[in-house]
Order: C-alpha cells, then sequence, then structure tokens
C-alpha cells in the first residue's frame, strides 16, 4: 500500500528533527520522499516559518498502527499538542493510505486539507504528481494548479539531504 506522509518543523533544529522523523519512518517500509521546502506558516501566521517534506512509504502495516507509530514519533521528538496549528518540532500527518476513504474522530483519510496547501501539494507533486485523490478524483498535479494557497513554497538549499532520497 502507498502511504503519504507530510513531515513539517517550525522550532529549533527544524531539519534535523525532519531527518530524524524520516529515519524512524523507514520502519514502516521503502521510503521516497520530496526535496525539503521552507513555506509560511498556514492557520496561525503568528509564528516561525516551516520546513516540510512529503514521503511516501511502500507499507503492509494497518492504518490504526501507523497513526499510533506517527503520534510515537512526534512525541518522542517533543511534539506539544498545546495549540492548533501552533509552533511545533515535528508534525506527521497522512495524507493518503492507497485509496482508503475514511473518518473517525480522530482520522480522516485522504487528509481534508490537501487541495488547500501549497505546502504539501508542491512536494507531494514532485514525487507523486499523478497519483489520484481517492474523494476528488483529481490528480495531485491538478490540485496544484487548482490551489488557491499564494503561500511561498521554496526548495530549502541547506545541509545534507543525501538522507531524503535514500
Amino acid at each position: 500500500m502507498k502511504l503519504f506522509l507530510s513531515i513539517g518543523s517550525n522550532m529549533g533544529n527544524r531539519e534535523g528533527y525532519i531527518k530524524e522523523a524520516i529515519l524512524r519512518l523507514k520502519a514502516l517500509g521503502k521510503t521516497k520522499c520530496s526535496s525539503l521546502y521552507e513555506t509560511a506558516p498556514w492557520g496561525n501566521l503568528k509564528q516561525p516559518d516551516f520546513l516540510n517534506v512529503v514521503c511516501m512509504v511502500k507499507t503492509d502495516r494497518k492504518i490504526s498502527k501507523i497513526f499510533s507509530f506517527t503520534h510515537s514519533i512526534e512525541d518522542e521528538l517533543g511534539r506539544k499538542r498545546n495549540e492548533k496549528w501552533g509552533p511545533r518540532t515535528i508534525d506527521i500527518d497522512i495524507l493518503f493510505y492507497g485509496n482508503v476513504i475514511m473518518n473517525t474522530p480522530d482520522l480522516i483519510i485522504p487528509h481534508p486539507h490537501i487541495p488547500s496547501r501549497k505546502f504539501v501539494l508542491v512536494p507531494l507533486n514532485e514525487i507523486a504528481a499523478n497519483f489520484v485523490h481517492p474523494g476528488l478524483k483529481k490528480t495531485v498535479s491538478q490540485m496544484l494548479n487548482e490551489c488557491k494557497d499564494e503561500g511561498e513554497v521554496k526548495k530549502w538549499q541547506i545541509g545534507d539531504l543525501s538522507l531524503l532520497k535514500a
């Protein structure tokens, strides 16, 4: 199953937190990640800029186990859930889990904000432009072309990014 995850950080060593999260996520299966991107915050604008990446993981794990695992990574890397869309050391969102559509109190798949978030669509388009949103029946590329988000999304050129390509 193709699992797509969005990973972001805007506190402390942003690049370090993202690299550590990716290393841990590799336990789920073969992983391919986009480039790193620096973006302005979304939702709550009074906070530092984010680094963001999207990763695709080929996995056979159940979604409930994946959700628990991503939350444990966030907790271990110092994530505090004090404020909606507030600053955080690490944020791991499940974007897609194959063609699964689900809506529970804890988890909505596909992630409901994908079409409106350029900081998700740009890196997602880099690694999966032709992936079709199972609910909207649009490719990632189409959603990016239609996205109204005007936030700047620029490639991050600092540091050793070899981990992201592994």
